[in-house]
């Protein structure tokens, strides 16, 4: 995806708040068995495991799901980036995966592939693009529904080598329309601290925890915003990529719309 292609996206939404009219909730190709859902995003920072993935700005982002009635699906996400020392400035990633329910545990494997176009590695520097492997799962015993994942890199971001993502939590409802929601996380990485001498890639921090708790609510006409509080286990100073302002604490505002 080209600058253009992310601008183009940024209008989409822009259009869409405008007037929600034009674009239709869920469509549903019933003669194909496709379901597709098309969500809009505008957040005060991308944050992806604890890490700002914008240095504390901005993202418009744009994910698209497509769903066949017998659980196969693909999709994309887009969003701006900005990472430290790199030209990556946008992100596009392709998922795709099978859905099914077990009794009443509903379960989704898929895969995921990040990339960042337009980025290229500098001297020394080593691909941001990676393949991760995803087992997601959930169930629900009302008002409260049980979430989980598990995840796994043969060859992390930054040719870090093996990466593994275990996150447990919960969605509950509470009264007045309000949903909260609670993330624990764990990430471990092959090569995280590059050694003296090291010639290797390597991810640039230890292995890590992070969590989350979003507060969230319809605003009106199917419009979601969410407040959501960030930690991560990492020392700013002493943890963080050399010191870059990407792993401390915060919270962050999203407005999004399911269409």
């Amino acid at each position: 995806m080209n600058r253009p292609t992310l601008l183009a996206a940024a209008a989409l939404f822009a259009g869409i708040m405008a007037n929600n009219g034009a674009v239709q909730a869920q469509t549903t190709i019933e003669s194909a068995g496709l379901t597709i859902a098309t969500t809009p995003a505008a957040t005060t920072d991308y944050v992806f495991r604890g890490f700002s993935q914008t240095r504390g700005r901005p993202a418009v982002q744009l994910t698209v799901d497509a769903e066949h009635s017998s659980g196969v699906y693909v999709g994309a996400f887009a969003s701006n980036v900005t990472f430290p020392g790199t030209n990556a400035r946008q992100e596009l990633d392709l998922l795709a995966g099978y859905r099914l329910a077990v009794g009443d545990l509903k379960l989704d494997v898929g895969a995921i592939y990040y990339t960042y176009p337009g980025y290229d590695a500098p001297t020394g520097g080593y691909e941001l693009n990676f393949l991760e492997f995803t087992l997601r799962a959930s169930y629900e015993i009302a008002p409260v529904k049980l979430v989980g994942l598990a995840a796994f890199s043969p060859n992390f971001t930054g040719e870090s080598g093996a990466g593994y993502y275990v996150e447990a939590g919960f969605d509950m409802a509470l009264d007045f329309g309000f949903t909260l929601a609670a993330r624990a996380g764990y990430q471990f990485i092959e090569r995280n601290i590059a050694p003296a001498n090291a010639t290797d890639g390597y991810f640039g921090a230890p292995d890590y925890a992070n969590a989350s708790l979003t507060i969230s609510r319809e605003i009106f006409a199917g419009f979601t915003g969410a407040l959501t509080g960030v930690v991560t286990s990492l020392d700013q100073d002493a943890d963080c990529f050399g010191g870059s302002k990407v792993c401390d604490n915060r919270v962050i505002l999203t407005f999004s719309r399911v269409f």
